[in-house]
């Protein structure tokens, strides 16, 4: 029995105790770190986690360059399993397939041949089917790797030697970013453009205390692959500053009209990751549990060949812009990313901001230049050393091969070249007898010579490299513009800011555009210097393509920068910024308005007014809004009650039943305010006779309209210190006008009859317009059918009130004139204006400016009020 205890004595004695929370909690850390280190976080350096740098390592030794031929991706993956990777195969090609499909990597990195999926998330096809080859980008990933420039290290098994980072010349970190789950933290580092990061670099380089700021000038926001719409930059600004934020992402969408008149959205961008089919199934699951209103057929007609396309039809009644917002409300058309940009530095994970990451690839850009240098500098001096033995026995040719042949071994013949006494050393004479005797000709002595001499100038020329650090930075800069030079390309993201983020001048050019607005609907911008003058009775040219049933109903000059309120026949007020009004061709249609602001399909816009900043508080509480109705009405309201936008838009007048808001304009609380209606008559009376009241309220009579067939046309206001260079113009439907001076027209009370102002007679037709206007403005005369003029207005005839006037445009049979504004002359190309005038200057032939066209009323034919 004892000599059985001895050895179980001696067992127990081996077992060592331990506290197993101890245990767990070590061992639970070596785990974390190997899955933070080896699997999970890239590398600040070049960008990749360990499967992708093995990945393209063994790619690179299979010889699988861009322009060699492709390999089957079996093969790559059993070359990274068998050689570099321990762990599954799937996890290999998953992460190969990737960096060849390019909506997901902003740059592939691998270049793919064969079914590598869809962005409607079907998945590639099998290994053995697929093939592929390093993209021409990536073969700079690993440029100089032969060089010594990075530390290798023994794989998994100590058979083979991999490299623990590649001597990337690309930032792949930031171009495409990285996103990975690992033990107690995770990163998403969102990808940027190649172009940009390059240029925050080489910004970087130039001066190393350059802000985080500075750098958001050249790198401004992520770009990812699949474009779309970041809407807002305060989360982007954020992430470039802390290395934490929050980027909102839009797909891209336009509104298009079908034959029919039904309008579809049509998708052509979706933000990054989202899986096409997934959107356009649950925008299906939306309507069927009528989440969304208005949308009657949804389908996903995205390919390869034309990129994303779903297209959505709407029903009729449904406003576009409203489905829209709700799209990005409920479904991942809009779709938020957090950024965390977590990389290992220096064996360690940290958050990074824009400037640590930038300075992280540049120190490690540095330290490769340095380490090639030396290597290469290793080299040229070696083969220099050797050369130089050369040209130490050819100068003692005959000796050499005398003493050669004299030895009996080659070790002896070495010997005896090194102690000769010609400063030959061990290698110099090793390699004297491995010359081949056809470099002993005098033409190879001459090319032994010049390789020398150039290695010379090699080897100086490393040195100061080695010691100027100024030329290293102007390497890596040269090398990394290369780079840009040859794969460097346009932002494929949009950047949208929100309106409390920066000032729109700051983006938008300053410019003034013509607003035009149809009688169904349809808005647009066009460049102003597009609408060339003529002179009065000219043909015009055309103004918009329009349906037969639809004629161009507002035109009015505005600045980009500015905010237009458009007042609509209900008495309500919406908002809109220049800019936003899409621009469009002379003879576009434009856009259903409904589509930039929440307009019931019953009601219309009837009046428009351009502010140029509502945030002025100043000019805002100076200055008022003066409504009037076609039966007569007038209502003052102060600006500062409209300064607020809202999307659905406020009430700005209480409007009785039979009546519609006409007009609106700005004042500042000292004009005189003139309404006209259809019948001739015309009103003018002090501003100071509308007391101001709140945004709900009626208003009270402006113009006595006691025939149920006449109404209100039109109202002006003009400033008392404009009045002596002001003149009222008044046009007919027929295409008659004139000029009259503002002091024919005397005060009366607000409320009265008024006095005559145009002479109505068949001829004429109705009063259809009201301007008041100075000399140095020309004037906008539209037609329903859709033609347009532009004429000085003084070419017009200063006449008096009673008068008919002359006729300002030919108007066709069964045509009449829509609207009238005006313009600052200013902006008119005299050479395109003269060759205008050239063209259409009315002839008595064409019986446009014949006296005949004139009024037979003796006040205007008398000769001090004859136009021509």
């Amino acid at each position: 029995m004892e000599e059985n205890q001895e050895p179980q004595e001696q067992e127990t004695s081996r077992i060592i105790p331990v506290n197993i929370e101890e245990q767990m909690k070590s061992a639970y850390i070596d785990y974390s770190m190997s899955v933070i280190v080896g699997r999970a976080l890239p590398d600040a350096r070049d960008g990749l986690k360990p499967v992708h740098r093995r990945i393209l390592y063994a790619m690179n030794e299979l010889g699988l360059q861009h322009n060699k031929a492709y390999k089957k991706s079996a093969r790559v993956v059993g070359e990274v399993l068998g050689k570099y990777h321990p762990h599954g195969d799937s996890s290999v090609y998953d992460a190969m397939v990737r960096m060849a499909q390019d909506w997901s990597m902003r740059y592939t990195l691998v270049d793919g041949q064969g079914n590598f999926g869809n962005q409607d998330g079907d998945g590639p096809a099998a290994m053995r089917y697929t093939e592929a080859r390093l993209e021409k980008l990536a073969e700079h990933m690993l440029d100089d790797i032969e060089k010594d420039t990075v530390d290798f290290q023994l794989n998994f098994d100590d058979s083979e030697k991999e490299p623990t980072i590649l001597p990337t010349r690309i930032p792949q970190l930031l171009i495409n970013g990285a996103s990975g789950i690992a033990v107690g933290m995770a990163t998403n580092i969102m990808p940027h453009n190649l172009s940009e990061v390059i240029d925050g670099c080489v910004a970087y380089i130039d001066n190393k205390d350059i802000t985080v700021d500075e750098l958001m000038q050249h790198v401004k926001a992520p770009d990812f692959p699949t474009g779309g719409i970041i809407y807002g930059m305060e989360g982007v600004r954020a992430a470039m500053h802390t290395g934490r934020g929050r980027v909102v992402v839009r797909g891209r969408v336009r509104v298009e009209t079908k034959p029919s008149g039904r309008e579809q959205i049509i998708i052509s961008e979706v933000p990054y990751q989202v899986n096409r089919d997934s959107l356009t199934n649950r925008i299906g699951e939306l309507v069927n549990n009528k989440i969304i209103e208005g949308i009657a057929h949804v389908n996903n007609e995205s390919n390869n060949k034309e990129g994303t396309r779903i297209v959505i039809d709407l029903k009729r009644d449904a406003i576009a812009n409203v489905v829209i917002n709700q799209l990005y409300k409920n479904t991942e058309l809009q779709t938020s990313f957090g950024i965390n940009n977590v990389a290992i530095v220096k064996g360690r994970p940290k958050v990074l901001n824009l400037k640590e990451m930038i300075a992280e690839f540049i120190e490690f850009r540095h330290e490769v230049v340095v380490r090639r240098t030396k290597f290469e500098l290793r080299e040229a001096e070696k083969r220099a050393h050797i050369l130089q033995g050369y040209l130490i026995a050819l100068d003692h040719l005959d000796e050499v091969i005398q003493l050669i042949r004299n030895s009996a071994t080659p070790e002896i013949a070495k010997e005896n070249l090194i102690n000769a006494g010609w400063g030959i050393d061990e290698v110099q004479a090793k390699a004297i007898l491995e010359l081949r005797l056809q470099r002993l000709t005098g033409m190879e002595r001459d090319k032994i010579k010049a390789e020398y001499d150039d290695l010379v100038k090699l080897i100086a020329h490393l040195n100061e490299v080695l010691s100027n650090e100024g030329m290293r930075y102007d390497i890596i800069k040269k090398e990394l513009l290369e780079i840009k030079e040859k794969y460097g390309d346009e932002r494929r993201t949009e950047i949208t800011y929100l309106n409390d983020e920066v000032s729109i001048k700051d983006l938008i050019k300053n410019e003034d555009v013509v607003i035009t607005i149809s009688h169904l609907g349809y808005i647009k911008r066009t460049p102003a210097d597009e609408y060339r003058a003529q002179r009065r009775g000219g043909r015009g040219v055309r103004g918009g393509t329009i349906r037969e049933e639809d004629y161009i109903e507002h035109l009015f000059i505005a600045s980009t920068h500015h905010t237009l309120l458009f007042f609509t026949e209900k008495g309500r007020c919406y908002w809109l910024n220049v800019y936003e009004i899409p621009e469009g061709e002379k003879a576009g249609r434009g856009r259903a308005i409904q589509n930039l602001m929440q307009l019931p399909p019953d009601d219309k816009i009837r009046a428009i007014i351009d502010v140029k900043d509502l945030k002025d508080q100043d000019f805002v509480k100076s200055h008022n809004i003066l409504l009037c109705t076609k039966k007569g009405i007038v209502k003052k309201t102060s600006l500062s009650d409209f300064s607020r936008p809202r999307q659905t838009g406020v009430n700005a007048i209480t409007i009785v039943e039979g009546d519609q808001l006409l007009e609106a304009k700005l004042t500042d609380g000292n004009c005189d305010v003139m309404m006209a209606v259809k019948s001739g008559r015309a009103i003018r009376f002090s501003e100071e006779k509308v007391r101001a009241t709140g945004r709900g309220a009626i208003g009270v009579m402006g113009i006595e309209v006691d025939d149920e067939h006449d109404e209100v046309i039109g109202m002006i206001c003009v400033s008392k210190n404009e009045e002596k260079n002001t003149t009222v113009l008044v046009v007919s439907e027929k295409g008659y006008g004139k000029r009259t001076a503002i002091d024919e027209y005397r005060f009366t009370n607000r409320g009265g009859k008024g006095v005559k102002t145009l002479n109505i007679t068949e001829k004429t037709g109705a009063l259809v317009g009201l301007l008041d206007v100075t000399e140095n403005e020309d004037l906008f005369i539209t037609c329903k059918s859709g033609i347009t003029i532009r004429m000085p207005v003084q070419d017009i005839s200063e006449l008096g009130r009673a008068t008919q006037g002359v006729k300002l445009i030919r108007v066709d049979e069964g045509d009449e004139i829509a609207a009238i504004t005006k313009i600052d002359e200013d902006g008119i190309d005299e050479e395109e204006h003269n060759e205008e005038n050239a063209e259409t200057t009315p002839t008595s032939e064409n019986g446009v400016s014949d006296n005949s066209e004139l009024s037979a009323d003796p006040e205007e034919n008398a000769p001090n009020n004859t136009t021509e």
